[in-house]
């Protein structure tokens, strides 16, 4: 055995007093959350406070103020957070959503809720955020680009069902609401009522669910061939979900959500989600929602080829004068000129047919994937891959969220970079 003396250690001591310390003094000056905060000052909360039925001087328990949520969800959602639970716990646990928070306590289910409640006011936050950045010259709207990306929707493959099985399904939900119906009105106990009352609820959103997948098949079967239409089939998990081609060839049921963003600043200027996999015929709803946005049309438009469709060739044109700059498709008969003017083109397709073939249109094309790629990659990086939430109107609201807080800090580096302050 060696006659070495044991090793001096600093050991533990559980025992020390942790010395207190203001919210206001566990973030650094320059720590996102302030700035995130210092955003949310500048928002008009009026509708938001306008819904709020707890008053000064009245009954109720004091609500959460909306400032705070929103808050939370932005600067949870520039950190990837995407889960309400999640969020309620780093409330508790995290020093940056501690000094968001100040102390009031919040729950997961309030949360959640507020996220997805509020679909016109995150719109016209979106239409906001752009604005102010248009105010400061750091966003012209000069040229936009647009593109989809798919994402995951919150349901199985083994969710979809055809005609058949969701008629069954759906009478043995009524069933089941009906026999719940009947528990709750013989069984005296309280404990017991609440709990037969929450499975009444449970019973009837499935059943709701159920409706509108079968009022959902008549748009599905019509996309069949008339000897396969039997063969359609709808999600009970999420009826608003659609079985799409993935980027990685794969099929599964997701959303198709839509952004358009600036060319010059990157910044998210519109926002679509459709239920469809295809890109075709939403050049025009993109360019028509930029102009009741900001009264303004972009002077170019830039697309890949999914969204070459020349009816929104020739709306586009004509309703903004906005130029399209999409890739011209390889002419089926051989050795046709792409970019010279066929046959029964409109002036506005055969225009954007030899603007394509120029060396300045392939210039300008580059920005395309420069600009909205690299916003989609940056949404894919923050966590919209899949979805928690199910309905079209919810998923909208979760892409806007993704929207505002990627104009968020947008605008934090074009200020920088402008050498402005706040």
């Amino acid at each position: 055995m060696s006659d070495r003396p044991p090793p001096r250690l600093r050991l533990a001591d559980r025992q020390v007093v942790i010395p207190a310390m203001p919210l206001e003094n566990l973030l650094e000056a320059e720590h996102q959350a302030r700035l995130v905060w210092e955003f949310c000052l500048g928002l008009d909360l009026s509708v938001l406070y306008d819904r709020i039925r707890s008053r000064q001087g009245g009954p109720g328990h004091p609500a959460i103020d909306p400032r705070l949520c929103v808050a939370l969800w932005l600067y949870a959602t520039i950190e990837g957070v995407g889960s309400s639970r999640a969020l309620a716990w780093l409330c508790d646990h995290h020093n940056a959503f501690r000094w968001l928070v100040g102390g009031v306590s919040v729950n997961y289910h309030t949360l959640a809720d507020f996220r997805v409640a509020h679909l016109n006011f995150l719109d016209r936050t979106l239409t906001h955020s752009v604005a102010v950045l248009r105010e400061q010259e750091l966003v012209d709207l000069n040229r936009v680009a647009q593109d989809g990306m798919r994402v995951r929707a919150s349901a199985g493959a083994a969710s979809f069902r055809r005609r058949p099985t969701l008629a069954e399904c759906l009478q043995e939900a009524q069933d089941q609401v009906t026999r719940l119906k009947e528990e709750l009105d013989d069984d005296p106990s309280a404990p017991s009522r609440r709990h037969a009352a929450a499975r009444e609820r449970a019973a009837d959103e499935r059943a709701q669910r159920l409706q509108q997948a079968l009022a959902r098949l008549p748009e599905l079967e019509a996309k069949k061939k008339a000897d396969q239409k039997d063969q359609a089939r709808v999600s009970t998990t999420d009826p608003e979900a659609t079985v799409m081609k993935m980027a990685d060839g794969g099929y599964r049921p997701a959303y198709n959500v839509q952004f358009a963003a600036d060319c010059q600043s990157q910044a998210i200027v519109g926002v679509a989600v459709l239920t469809t996999g295809s890109d075709m015929g939403q050049l025009t709803p993109m360019a028509e929602q930029i102009h009741q946005r900001f009264a303004a049309s972009p002077k170019e438009l830039l697309a890949d080829g999914g969204f070459a469709v020349h009816q929104d060739i020739e709306a586009v044109q004509q309703a903004s004068g906005c130029a399209v700059y999409a890739p011209v498709p390889k002419p089926k008969a051989p050795g046709q000129d792409r970019y010279a003017r066929h046959a029964g083109d409109s002036d506005a397709v055969a225009a954007w047919r030899v603007r394509m073939g120029t060396n300045a249109a392939k210039t300008i094309y580059k920005d395309r994937a420069a600009t909205v790629e690299c916003v989609n990659a940056q949404a894919r990086n923050r966590g919209l891959v899949r979805l928690l939430v199910r309905g079209l109107l919810k998923v909208k609201a979760i892409a806007l969220w993704f929207a505002i807080a990627h104009n968020l800090v947008c605008g934090v580096r074009l200020r920088a970079s402008a050498g402005l302050v706040g």
